[in-house]
């Protein structure tokens, strides 16, 4: 028998309610919705308002078992090993209760050699309402909760379980359970790698690799049983590992364990004592500052000359930490890479589902592919939702996407219990040691927004002084203790937004991060952003709906009205169409239409974000990051995404391709109408740029222009010469408007279109658009021509497609031409409507 091997429990399973009879097989990794829905048991808790009712199925017990064959050997050490319990359970084999386990973000190895027989074995896994599992909670004297986050269930803090699946202003509460991670029996019979951990120090060019092994071995108990103990190997020990080891392990052969380390092009180095040096290190760099190079480091257990286990991780030779030097704004707050201070371009993630077992590798690849399309080079992982599955990072690692690490709390009051306290440091050296290797891994942050909370939020901030200190120790004491002790290298921030903890003004301007709201929650206009300068933005947003296509996936055609009793319980934001209409109002005519309302809402969203990100590039240096909330949806709903529930692109997403540029162009526009082109250049190399700055009528005629030509030296920013316009546009503000083009040396162009008033009080004509279409293999290609400048053109399909370019301003007379690769199977020619902004209002011909 191999030496060390796993024996995978996924597949079929029977569940059913507590005390009740069989209700359906269920796939593992799976839930009771996962189960349910797919065998026709539940209607999608999706649509309509379905949310409700399958609420209330949750709040049963329910029961997930099965049988399985097991060859059982004697002598060997068999585990029990849970990936991920969501979340109160009690887990029984052969009838026998192994573990009550009630931690969703904790992985569970559950020592079960005595308990497991050879032949047909029995796992059950009772899982317990997480529902019922809060209501039942009573606090300490003193310790009394009465807030509730964002639009949660009460008492989600009280379980550790993704708390947005209690619900969320974006999202549903359907707090389902199951098994939704990996289930399976290791198993091994004279040793076993338990545990491999590479530091590296970078030296005059060089990088040493020193490596710690830990081993886990198997010995009886004096009542005969098979127990387990690990022993460490330290890199700073004097004796070799084999003497070490030998001292541990009730045999008199040697155990030795070999290091070796593969390079990116394939050469062979090997570890001495614990450690390499890497003479020509090939280095790890973020998207669009270099190669993304990954180093294997492989680690051999052998007793004698006998193979016995393997562990591999692939590390990147990298520099990376949080710059927080003084300077004349304050403090600043910057990734640095390798020595270079990167500016964050990025956009805050949350689960892809909230059923979590349907969110396969798949779904995570076609994200992040997304993100780096667009220029991403860093994703935060917000709080409120769950450590994603090792793919994601390895995925981050391949594509250089430096990652914000929330660990997941995220807007609550804790009570900090017991068992609470234990849990926190079991999930925090967990999750650190399954993750720390990753060259991706930028940031560990305590959680999301609790601090800021604490200090100023009504409601929040009166608790007892017993929690507040709770707080303290839980963010500035048990994390980063746990996480400093097996993670001494990741820089550790207590909080977002934040200046460093202690309550020392979290939402300072000029030191650490900032979350900005001002914007939306605040319903200040665009321009309200130019007002502020963070050192580092990780949080703002703007709302928008979903494309019609998802939102009829959800609805009845008599639910398409955004108040509509539907239409409102897939908008979990109480006042976000209030919203909405408002700055609809402060910048456009009102909509014809249903579906002309969704096309604006995108609109506004895209250009808001586009307002604050270009502006803290122009300043690039002061602020050093931009991560909008938020990426993705986990349901069909109106929300501040940029992708939806499908993955289908919004504007948002279709702007950031062009404002997140390697190579920026922008306009910031002041007083008295003058127009200043600026010039961001975001990579490693000098950059030029030719700026033409043109005033053009609505007919597309050129009244008047500009150029001028700039170098831009790298990771810097250059401000061109200032164009005033006041002369050319007084007068006749609503009929004319400013367009600059820069052509860059990278081969790159960036257009910007500003108003000298808002929209609707432009005198736009109503356009017309041809295309013609071509396909080239998969390659789909449309050619667009209007006959006056048109806004904000949007190209729709009835096949999902992801365009080249959407949502772009047709300015000129000559075609403009953008791509999509069709999907596989795709057969003939998608149908291609084509919108403008002219086409969602009324126009008199």
């Amino acid at each position: 028998m191999v030496q060390h091997e796993k024996f995978y429990l996924n597949g079929t399973w029977q569940l059913k309610k507590a005390d009740e009879t069989l209700l359906c097989p269920v796939e593992i990794p799976g839930s009771v919705l996962s189960g349910l829905t797919e065998h026709g048991l539940l209607e999608d808790p999706f649509y309509r308002m379905n949310e409700y009712p399958t609420r209330e199925l949750l709040k049963n017990d329910f029961i997930f078992s099965r049988e399985f064959e097991l060859k059982k050997e004697e002598g060997r050490v068999y585990t029990l090993c849970c990936d991920g319990i969501d979340t109160v359970a009690d887990i029984f084999i052969n009838g026998i209760p192994v573990k009550h386990v009630d931690n969703m973000h904790l992985r569970y190895r559950i020592l079960c050699t005595n308990i497991l027989k050879n032949g047909t074995n029995s796992i059950v896994v009772k899982i317990h309402s997480a529902i019922s599992y809060v209501n039942e909670h009573v606090s300490a004297p003193g310790k009394e909760i009465h807030y509730t986050a964002c639009g949660a269930m009460e008492g989600n803090q009280y379980i550790r379980k993704a708390h947005s699946m209690f619900g969320w202003d974006w999202g549903p509460q359907l707090p389902d359970m199951g098994i939704w991670r990996d289930i399976y029996i290791d198993s091994y019979e004279k040793a076993e790698l338990s545990d491999l951990h590479i530091r590296q120090e970078h030296i005059n060019g060089k990088v040493l690799l020193s490596a710690e092994v830990k081993v886990t071995l198997p010995k009886k108990a004096q009542n005969g049983k098979i127990v387990e103990a690990e022993h460490q190997v330290s890199p700073q020990s004097k004796e070799s590992h084999a003497q070490t080891l030998a001292k541990n392990a009730e045999t008199a052969d040697s155990l030795k364990v070999k290091i070796t380390l593969w390079t990116p092009d394939g050469k062979q180095l090997s570890f001495s004592e614990e450690k390499c040096l890497v003479e020509d290190p090939a280095l790890w760099w973020p998207n669009g500052y270099g190669k993304q190079l990954l180093y294997t480091v492989r680690a051999e257990l052998f007793l004698g000359g006998e193979f016995l286990d393997v562990k591999e991780l692939r590390i990147g030779l990298r520099t990376l930490t949080v710059s927080r030097e003084k300077d004349a704004w304050g403090e600043e707050f910057a990734f640095c890479v390798n020595g270079v201070k990167i500016f964050a371009k990025a956009a805050d993630y949350i689960p892809e589902d909230c059923i979590y077992s349907k969110i396969t590798p798949e779904r995570i690849y076609e994200l992040l592919d997304t993100a780096v399309a667009c220029h991403f080079n860093c994703i935060r992982i917000w709080g409120g939702g769950y450590y994603p599955a090792d793919v994601f990072y390895d995925y981050c690692d391949e594509h250089g996407l430096i990652v914000w690490q929330d660990f997941m709390y995220a807007c609550n009051v804790y009570e900090l219990t017991d068992a609470l306290r234990e849990s926190i440091i079991e999930e925090t050296k967990d999750n650190v040691k399954r993750l720390r290797h990753h060259a991706s891994l930028g940031l560990w942050c305590g959680n999301n927004e609790m601090e800021s909370a604490w200090d100023h939020w009504g409601g929040f901030n009166d608790h007892s002084d017993a929690l507040k200190q709770d707080y303290l120790t839980m963010f500035e004491k048990l994390i980063p203790e746990a996480l400093k002790s097996e993670d001494d290298a990741t820089f550790y921030w207590p909080s977002s937004p934040s200046s460093g903890g202690n309550f020392t003004d979290p939402d300072s301007d000029d030191i650490g991060d900032r979350h900005y709201w001002d914007v939306w929650h605040g319903e200040k206009p665009f321009s309200d952003y130019e007002n502020y300068y963070f050192r580092f933005c990780s949080e703002f947003g703007f709302q928008s709906f979903p494309c019609k296509k998802t939102i009829n996936t959800f609805t009845l055609p008599e639910d398409r009205n955004i108040f509509s009793e539907v239409m409102e319980s897939h908008q979990k934001n109480g006042s976000a169409n209030a919203k909405i209409l408002h700055y609809i109002a402060e910048n456009f005519l009102y909509p014809k239409d249903f579906e002309s309302l969704i096309y604006i809402s995108q609109v506004l969203q895209a250009i808001a974000i586009k307002s604050g990100v270009e502006h803290w590039r122009r300043n690039r240096g002061r602020c050093m990051g931009a991560i909008y909330w938020q990426l993705n949806d986990n349901w069909p709903v109106a929300s501040w995404a940029s992708i939806d529930y499908f993955g289908r692109w919004k504007a948002l997403q279709y702007f950031s391709r062009h404002f997140y540029a390697d190579v920026l162009g922008s306009l910031k526009v002041s007083e008295d109408a003058v127009y200043t082109p600026y010039l961001q250049n975001e990579t490693m190399q000098e950059v030029s740029s030719d700026v033409t700055v043109f005033v053009k009528n609505m007919l597309g005629e050129v009244l008047w222009k500009n150029s001028q030509r700039a170098v831009c030296e790298p990771l810097s920013v250059k401000a061109m010469g200032p164009v005033s316009l006041k002369d050319v546009i007084e007068g006749r503000e609503s009929e004319v408007f400013v367009e600059a083009v820069f052509t860059h040396s990278d081969g790159t162009l960036s257009r910007q279109v500003e108003m000298p008033k808002p929209y609707k009080h432009m005198q736009i004509k109503k356009a017309e658009i041809t295309f013609d279409v071509m396909i080239e293999g998969d390659l789909l290609t449309v050619w667009l021509k209007s006959d006056a400048p048109a806004f904000f053109v949007s190209v729709e399909s009835n096949v999902d497609l992801v365009w080249s370019d959407n949502f772009m301003h047709l300015t000129g007379k000559e075609p403009y031409e953008i791509t999509a690769v069709l999907p596989e199977g795709a057969e003939g020619v998608p149908k291609i409507r084509v919108r403008s902004l002219c086409d969602s209002w009324e126009v008199e011909e």
